[in-house]
């Protein structure tokens, strides 16, 4: 963009310093409320990773929205919008929606087959041993640095573009405020910065819509939209649109676009430990609802940013007050921060500024405590120190909180070193990480998936996925292979179709020739809490082992949980997430955008409206499912905590929770 930054080098560092830990101590005040007034406490390690299993549908919905809100979400949708037309934010948001539906399957059959799991990983170990467990290690923690550096490049590559901020600073800056509330809160912290993070992330969003289809005197309507954007297809035509126009869902382009953003999200949701992890601190019953309803509401983020900035960026081209975009700008997610500033000025910048840093930071967040439950349950447990105590285990998830915050900046700044922009390394993540996707769904669904068959898949489809990128690559470039050829649509393309296709097949296959005949006991059997099948009568009070305590003090949750995991309404769950979710995957992904791309049509200012509307009306439905029910969800536990408070304040103390049965003291 220009030399000139909109906002002062101040601004960057007041945004992710000052807010950063402004959030901060706000999550370490809610864990210590959290920790005094209701019955789960961060120092437990059960705690900690899985936030005791407890958690409402509403809450993990809000959470599957901010941890799924990447810089990516912000930047990338704009990005192709400003390259595509109105079909770029269609096939970002469709193409990245279906697999958080269809995770919802996988969720009910976690809760079925390995219910007290901390990670996906264990069950891998349990179910096919060390080599299976290493190979999917692999896929696992690679999953996890690469999105980890996606949101360092978006988020440092936007605060340098609009306040001047030292790059360097700002790859570092950015994870350590996150890393203080997730070392002292866990899982449950991070659920709840998700939450006041979605919430501020709908409202400037809404803030963005309404200026610049309402109050803008650049744009204003949508009228006023639909003229601009058929003035700049006349001076400039989009190359694969139909009749060269951004008003149309024929985009050959944007369905290579739709095609590798759906494979690659596959392997960035099903390997992806923060996804699991909210499935384990869900409750049983409730899982998914939770998914379901968390891939629905997070579709109205991207689809109406980029619908709003994204198309915004092109209708300003050539205003004296809109920043010229060079293809790196594009790469690097740039569009809409140009349109923000162009839109709103310093204004707009800031409202950006503070969009992006609390999507970065929430994802982060997500990030940061799904690798330390990998490190700490499947290296440090496993194979380092399997007699771990409860202690012990507790410290190391602290740890590697805090040394993944810095493995997290030093990935950013080596890709940013090297030329690897976001928008690269986002269509590239289904290349390396797509051959996985089906082995581990298989793992942990079916019972006939062939060990050997699985991993085989995984091994060989990566490999496929590689040689296909680099010679489709080397093919169209006369032999040239570097950052900018490899990142093409064609070699993007082959690369991630070849690493999902080849493992699936291979592990479907082998599986129907050599089928196993698992029964999941041993995976059922992962870190059972011994209360579930004692007596009724049996006195745990005394117990060290604060997940059975936790039982055991609370007789209604024993009783709860076992309902909860009834074999026979789990299966239920599952059969409705596989309807639902497989309902949803048609209609988002074939007949709604394939008749449209096919039928050529370019749409008129009626047609564009009520696509923008739609939009509009999906994103308050989202903001009401994500923020306001999760409130109503938790009234019991609000009222519980103020209750406490005013104990504690007018009442000389005694609002601390006591588990019903045991001695306040």
């Amino acid at each position: 963009m220009s030399a000139t930054t909109v906002l002062p080098q101040g601004a960057g560092y007041g945004v992710v310093v000052g807010i950063g830990l402004f959030f901060s101590v706000l999550m370490l005040g809610l864990t210590a409320l959290q920790a005094r007034y209701t019955p789960f406490s961060p120092k437990s390690a059960d705690e900690f990773s899985t936030a005791s299993r407890s958690v409402k549908p509403g809450l993990i919905a809000s959470g599957i929205v901010s941890a799924w809100t990447w810089a990516a979400t912000l930047l990338q949708s704009s990005a192709v919008a400003y390259k595509y037309g109105i079909s770029g934010p269609w096939w970002y948001g469709a193409g990245a929606t279906v697999q958080v539906l269809l995770f919802a399957m996988l969720a009910a059959k976690l809760k079925l087959n390995a219910p007290f799991a901390h990670t996906w990983l264990e069950i891998i170990g349990a179910r096919w041993g060390t080599v299976a467990h290493l190979v999917f290690m692999f896929f696992g923690l690679a999953t996890n640095l690469i999105v980890s550096s996606m949101l360092i490049l978006g988020g440092s590559a936007t605060v340098t573009d609009l306040t001047g901020m030292n790059t360097l600073a700002a790859c570092f800056l950015i994870p350590a405020g996150v890393a203080l509330y997730v070392v002292v809160g866990g899982m449950r912290s991070t659920l709840l910065c998700d939450y006041t993070h979605t919430t501020v992330l709908f409202a400037i969003i809404l803030t963005f819509v309404f200026t610049v289809y309402a109050t803008s005197d650049k744009i204003g309507s949508p009228t006023r939209m639909h003229e601009l954007l058929v003035a700049a297809a006349e001076a400039n035509p989009v190359d694969g649109n139909a009749h060269g126009q951004y008003l149309t869902m024929r985009s050959k382009n944007g369905l290579i676009f739709g095609v590798i953003n759906i494979i690659g999200n596959f392997a960035t949701v099903f390997q992806d430990q923060a996804y699991w992890q909210r499935a384990i601190a869900s409750r049983p019953a409730s899982t998914v609802k939770a998914y379901l309803l968390g891939g629905i509401a997070w579709f109205a983020i991207p689809f109406t940013l980029a619908t709003t900035l994204g198309l915004a960026a092109v209708a300003l081209t050539g205003d004296p007050d809109m920043a010229k975009l060079t293809p790196a700008d594009v790469s690097a997610g740039l569009p809409a921060a140009a349109a923000a500033s162009a839109l709103l000025g310093k204004s707009g910048a800031a409202a950006l500024l503070v969009l992006l840093f609390l999507a970065v930071t929430s994802a982060t967040s997500a990030e940061l405590i799904a690798v330390s439950s990998l490190v700490t349950y499947d290296v440090y447990k496993r194979y380092i120190n399997p007699n771990a105590t409860e202690s012990q285990v507790l410290n190391m998830g602290h740890i590697m909180v805090a040394a993944y915050a810095i493995i997290m900046g030093l990935a950013g700044l080596i890709f940013y070193y090297i030329g690897v922009s976001m928008g690269w390394l986002y269509t590239f993540m289904g290349v390396i990480l797509g051959s996985g996707v089906a082995p581990i769904a298989l793992c942990i669904t079916w019972s006939k998936a062939n060990k050997w068959g699985c991993i085989s898949g995984a091994i060989i489809g990566f490999a496929a996925g590689v040689i296909a990128w680099l010679v489709t690559t080397s093919t169209l470039n006369d032999g040239v292979i570097n950052v900018v050829t490899s990142g093409g649509d064609y070699p993007m393309l082959a690369g991630n179709l070849a690493s999902i296709g080849v493992g699936a097949i291979i592990s479907v296959v082998t599986s129907y020739i050599w089928p196993e005949n698992f029964d999941f006991e041993a995976t059922r059997a992962l870190n059972r809490p011994a209360i579930l099948d004692a007596p009724e009568d049996a006195d745990f009070r005394e117990k060290k082992d604060a997940s059975m305590q936790m039982l055991a003090v609370e007789p209604d949750l024993r009783a709860t949980l076992k309902e909860d995991l009834d074999p026979e309404g789990l299966q239920k769950a599952f059969r409705f997430a596989a309807c639902a979710s497989l309902a949803l995957l048609v209609i988002m992904i074939i007949l709604i955008p394939l008749p449209l791309f096919f039928a050529q049509t370019i749409y008129g200012v009626g047609g564009f409206t009520a696509w923008v509307v739609i939009g509009i009306i999906w994103t308050f439905l989202s903001a009401f499912t994500v923020v306001l029910y999760p409130l109503w969800e938790s009234r019991a536990a609000l009222k519980m905590i103020t209750s406490g408070m005013v104990k504690d304040v007018f009442g000389g103390g005694g609002g601390k929770y006591v588990a019903p049965g045991l001695d306040p003291a």
